[in-house]
């Protein structure tokens, strides 16, 4: 059954005159509904959020950090039943929303470590001689409210990577979670309050992204915008946001190159589950594969016998790999992109084809650069397979992109590696492995139109905080 949710606003369960249906992607049920905020909701979470950040920015890192841990430790106890709800409410297979579940666990215990870690420097004054006499520091300190906006893919951990951080340093939160994924950001709300936070440091509030976001970002009270999503939300973002400052995780079309000499056996699984997995909608997810034309025969039939083994269905059936898309309006955009594909030379060595919100697991070739399915971002189960002649080239066509997140290179040559990692326009190059690898812990954001700063919890902490000079006329 349905049920109705509310926002949290200053430590309080708010709900609102209209509201927003919630819906499961695999079926299409109705998993309940969430308010739909006026701007005078948000008026009071912001509010809320000021003088949330003055209890929050003068509290003591020790009690910031065990507020973290608290989180982490509740969010594990209820693994089970957070991981049901990313899968119902984002279509995620239930083995990844577990994996989801686990590594929120370790992002609010990261944040936990990295809030008592938070320092300045000393800065030798005297190296000038207008500094002769003086003593100089920096402390870092709190920005304020924070405006998070975050996506449906990841309903539970890229939530996490904003307020976590935005909380360790000290800053208080408006967050609006994705419309189509609210309910887990809901569930979160009420393990923070239990954890310990103060009312009106995490506000929560639903709506549309182009009404709700819109205000977020253009309101002066908000002190910072962190957003993940599509480059064109993100180019909006940007030029709405006037001074504040933002940081934008806007998505790829990631690469990986399979050198000469590489077992396809040892890339073959990976590439599946960083093509495949959630339905390929992630920011990293594989949709380019760069196949040495020595092995590209070989590595091709072994990719798409496996993917003929794949199971797809239920996300909440325990041995599928993955399940609807989101709605089926992103479905029927794919599926547009892959019949262009075909009608303009590419060739489907399996799938291409829509079943409702489902999209068979597909791969191409034949495929061009000026293709909107190797082009552009695809966020869906779709992957193309391009054979090189030599890995100068496999690199200059990685880079033939306006995107630059992550990318990947198998090879067992070292100077091939060293290339890679010199040469490729991307914020993280990862060797031997998918672009999709992630820990919670490095710096993770994009060059180009990938983004920009930094996530990963330090690095998220330092774009949350300003630097302030102290200097002692001693």
């Amino acid at each position: 059954m349905s049920k109705d949710y509310k926002m949290l606003i200053n430590g309080e369960w708010v709900s609102s005159d209209e509201k927003i249906e919630v819906l499961n992607p695999y079926n299409g049920t109705v998993l309940g509904t969430v308010p739909k905020a006026t701007k005078s909701d948000l008026d009071n979470a912001i509010k809320a959020a000021e003088e949330g950040f003055k209890v929050i920015s003068k509290m003591p890192a020790y009690q910031r950090s065990k507020i973290l841990e608290n989180t982490a430790r509740l969010i594990e106890e209820q693994q089970e039943e957070i991981a049901r709800t990313i899968s119902l409410e984002a279509g995620k297979s239930i083995k990844y929303s577990r994996m989801e579940v686990s590594r929120s666990v370790e992002t609010f215990k990261f944040a936990s470590e990295e809030a008592k870690q938070i320092h300045g420097e000393t800065v030798p004054m005297d190296a000038s001689k207008a500094g002769e006499g003086r003593m100089g520091f920096f402390l870092r300190v709190p920005k304020g409210v924070i405006g998070a906006i975050t996506p449906f893919n990841f309903p539970l951990n890229l939530v996490a990577h904003k307020v976590a951080p935005a909380i360790a340093a000290g800053n208080s939160v408006v967050l609006k979670p994705a419309t189509a994924t609210p309910i887990t950001s809901i569930k979160l709300g009420e393990i923070m309050i239990e954890a310990g936070l103060p009312k009106g440091v995490l506000n929560i509030v639903t709506g549309r992204g182009s009404e709700l976001g819109d205000w977020i970002v253009t309101d002066d009270r908000i002190a910072m915008i962190t957003f993940t999503g599509s480059l064109e939300v993100g180019k909006r973002i940007k030029s709405m946001a006037g001074i504040k400052p933002v940081t934008l995780e806007l998505g790829s079309n990631s690469a990986v190159i399979i050198d000469e000499g590489v077992n396809p056996g040892q890339a073959v699984p990976r590439c599946i589950m960083g093509g495949f997995a959630n339905s390929g909608q992630v920011c990293i997810s594989v949709q380019r594969i760069y196949v040495h034309q020595s092995i590209e025969k070989k590595f091709t039939e072994e990719f798409v016998a496996s993917i003929k083994k794949l199971n797809v269905g239920n996300p909440l059936d325990s041995d599928v790999e993955f399940g609807p898309m989101i709605d089926e309006k992103e479905a029927r955009r794919i599926e547009e992109w892959i019949d262009e594909a075909v009608k303009q030379g590419a060739k489907v060595l399996t799938g291409g084809k829509r079943n409702g919100s489902i999209v068979q697991a597909t791969v191409l070739t034949d495929v061009t650069a000026d293709m909107k399915v190797i082009k552009d971002e695809t966020f869906a189960p779709v992957v193309s397979i391009i054979p090189f002649k030599n890995f100068e080239e496999a690199v200059s066509m990685v880079n033939n992109s306006i995107y630059g997140l992550n990318a990947g290179v198998y090879t067992n040559n070292l100077r091939n590696a060293i290339m890679a990692a010199k040469e490729i326009k991307v914020g993280g190059v990862i060797i031997n492995d998918v672009p999709t690898f992630r820990v919670d812990q490095m710096p993770y954001g994009g060059v180009k139109s990938s983004g920009i700063g930094r996530e990963g919890l330090k690095y998220a902490i330092e774009e949350m905080t300003d630097i302030k000079m102290i200097v002692f006329n001693v």
